[in-house]
């Protein structure tokens, strides 16, 4: 077993369920090379926060695609922006009004049908 992965099992295996942890290491292994979780596997050594999660976090972002370019455009703001959350609050309870309108329309269409009945 190549000597991160040891490190790893030691300080893994010193907690509870560090043999499932480890497991889960080993079984990213198949999908995104044993060079790449070896890569991983140092670097979460070097943090001293080792977990399963952590070594998978790292693979991602080691194979993440870079960011895309800036775009070019001739859009403006012709405004800043406000932080205003009550406009946002007031947005919501139109929202919620909207929402109850047709409940209370079919309420009252069911009461009319039953005094006609």
């Amino acid at each position: 077993m190549p000597t991160p992965l040891k490190q790893l099992k030691l300080g893994l295996m010193r907690h509870d369920g560090g043999d499932r942890v480890m497991a889960q290491v080993l079984a990213a292994v198949p999908t995104a090379g044993l060079e790449e979780v070896l890569v991983a596997v140092e670097l979460v050594i070097e943090s001293g926060a080792l977990s399963a999660e952590h070594v998978l976090n790292v693979l991602a972002r080691l194979n993440a695609s870079p960011p895309p370019e800036t775009v070019q455009t001739t859009l403006q703001l012709t405004e800043a922006p406000v932080a205003n959350t009550a406009r946002y609050d007031s947005l919501r309870g139109a929202l919620e009004a909207l929402q109850e309108a047709p409940v209370a329309a079919i309420a009252a269409n069911a009461a009319e049908l039953n005094h006609e009945a």
